[in-house]
């Protein structure tokens, strides 16, 4: 019987260990700020989710986005809608982040990057490009997108 009730307070105990050490973690996770490459990855994240609302969050509210090379647009409702149009596609983005350069509160941050989905019209879109970014990390400590560039130096 004493076997039995050790054995039971063990396994509680580990269970509940478990419990606390999963919130903890997640606690901490949750409180982690993101780095210029986190916000690359979370790009990813949003766009395949659909997530447009999130994906905004993302960009100060002055940014500046490339919808294709020698195309600028520095609006939210603008940004919004290119970031719609990736979304549109309904296909896979990979993204790898080659190099992140970080002076004080500014991070410049290049990619390799791929998109493969479905056109307006019904037809395949495969897209392939080096991205050129640049972030801001603002007074809370989180990054933001200044320049969002897919196009690399195109």
């Amino acid at each position: 019987m004493t076997l039995i009730c050790n054995c039971l307070l063990v396994d509680s105990w580990l269970f509940f260990s478990d419990k606390l050490k999963t919130n903890y973690y997640k606690k901490n996770l949750m409180s982690k700020k993101m780095t210029p490459r986190d916000v690359l990855n979370s790009v990813v994240e949003g766009i395949t989710s659909g997530d447009l609302d999130s994906l905004m969050t993302l960009y100060e509210a002055d940014a500046c986005f490339a919808p294709q090379p020698g195309q600028l647009v520095n609006n939210s409702e603008s940004i919004r809608q290119c970031l719609r149009n990736f979304i549109d596609l309904k296909g896979k983005l990979d993204l790898k982040v080659k190099r992140v350069l970080q002076a004080s509160d500014l991070a410049l941050v290049t990619t390799e990057w791929s998109c493969s989905g479905t056109g307006p019209d019904g037809n395949p879109v495969d897209m392939y490009s080096k991205s050129t970014d640049v972030l801001r990390q603002q007074s809370d400590g989180s990054w933001k997108f200044v320049i969002d560039n897919p196009w690399g130096t195109d």
